[in-house]
């Protein structure tokens, strides 16, 4: 132990004596107002129910009731209704199932979906189709035309990204690419994924020795194969694709490190929800996780699920990560319609950058 002191004593010495000696860090300049209001994006999820859409968000009377008090839009009224209730936000975060317009079938393409044990067909853009893309060339003037720009794509179209089947992988995929040609198109930096699979992560099983999760590690080595092939066409058309914690194998933050890391690109990356978790002790210790991973987009969310919603906290994990980024404000639910939500985010962001 002396010996150990002695040279600590003479290790300091040597490095006051080359002028080196350690000095507190400086401290980041503070962020102006404007510098501040260029990290917030505006979130379509939130106001969903005001949208004409094919996803029957407006058949509710609490629809009704918002769209009373705020009025009925269309994706390509989002950057305007950005610019009126956000000041000085010019970045969006808009949710996929809200894009095109609702009147032209020809944009439109039908989709099978398993519901429980049932088949229904449900109708989704198509940014590949003539129409959709003569959408996506009118969403991109709008944006110009209000100063505005779509930062993430918030994407539940893309299926099956992990599932056993590799036909059903390889559609999923394809899809995915289609998407990310849109999103070229609307100059959005990156585009959510979902892993697609079980609902719930599959558990690890009963073992003579040591519990194993083969059925797990085979969702994560076919996820981990569909994002190579995504971000790698990512790459070419300069978009990210991320992975958020949103159901089935990303409901768990080290799965998506997993993911990212075997895919080993730049263009492959988290994009963390401060509220998406399982369990109350994953809120800030699940987000730890995550921020080294994300670089471009978090959903800054409140939702009345968990009794401990500190948005601030969250906030300074990201920084503290030194995470860059945009956060969008996606308020889930609670005390608020999504506008007031929405709102109270822009607030509490805005206080804790």
């Amino acid at each position: 132990m002396e010996n150990r002191r002695g040279f600590l004593k003479s290790a300091g010495a040597g490095i006051a004596a080359t002028g080196l000696a350690l000095q507190p860090a400086a401290q980041a300049a503070p962020l102006t107002e404007k510098e501040k209001l260029a990290r917030i994006a505006s979130n379509t999820w939130p106001i969903r129910f005001l949208f004409k859409s094919r996803m029957g968000f407006g058949g509710t009377s609490h629809s009704q009731e918002m769209k009373k008090k705020y009025g009925e839009i269309t994706m390509l009224d989002f950057p305007q209704f950005t610019k009126d209730h956000f000041p000085g936000v010019t970045k969006m975060d808009l949710f996929s199932g809200l894009f095109g317009d609702v009147t032209d079938d020809s944009m439109y393409a039908s989709v099978p979906l398993l519901v429980g044990s049932a088949t229904r067909v449900t109708q989704e853009f198509d940014p590949s189709s003539a129409s959709g893309k003569r959408w996506l060339d009118r969403m991109a003037n709008q944006m110009a035309r209000t100063g505005t720009s779509c930062q993430h794509i918030s994407n539940n179209a893309p299926r099956d990204i992990c599932v056993m089947e590799a036909d059903k992988r390889k559609t999923g995929v394809a899809v995915a690419k289609k998407w990310l040609d849109g999103a070229k198109i609307l100059g959005a930096k990156s585009m959510r994924v979902n892993s697609g699979g079980p609902r719930i992560a599959p558990s690890a099983v009963v073992t003579t020795d040591y519990p194993k999760a083969d059925e797990l590690a085979q969702y994560l080595t076919n996820c981990i194969e569909s994002f190579k092939e995504m971000a790698d066409y990512g790459s070419k058309v300069g978009v990210k694709v991320t992975l958020e914690n949103h159901w089935g194998l990303t409901a768990n933050p080290i799965n998506i490190r997993i993911i990212v890391d075997e895919v080993g690109s730049p263009f492959c990356e988290a994009s963390p929800d401060f509220c998406n978790w399982e369990h109350e002790y994953l809120m800030y210790n699940g987000l730890k996780a995550l921020a080294p991973y994300a670089h471009t987009n978090v959903h800054a969310k409140y939702w009345n699920r968990w009794k401990d919603n500190n948005v601030a906290r969250s906030v300074k994990i990201m920084k503290d990560a030194g995470y860059q980024g945009t956060f969008a404000l996606e308020y889930e639910d609670g005390p608020w319609d999504g506008v007031e939500g929405a709102k109270y985010l822009y607030k509490e962001v805005l206080a804790a950058l």
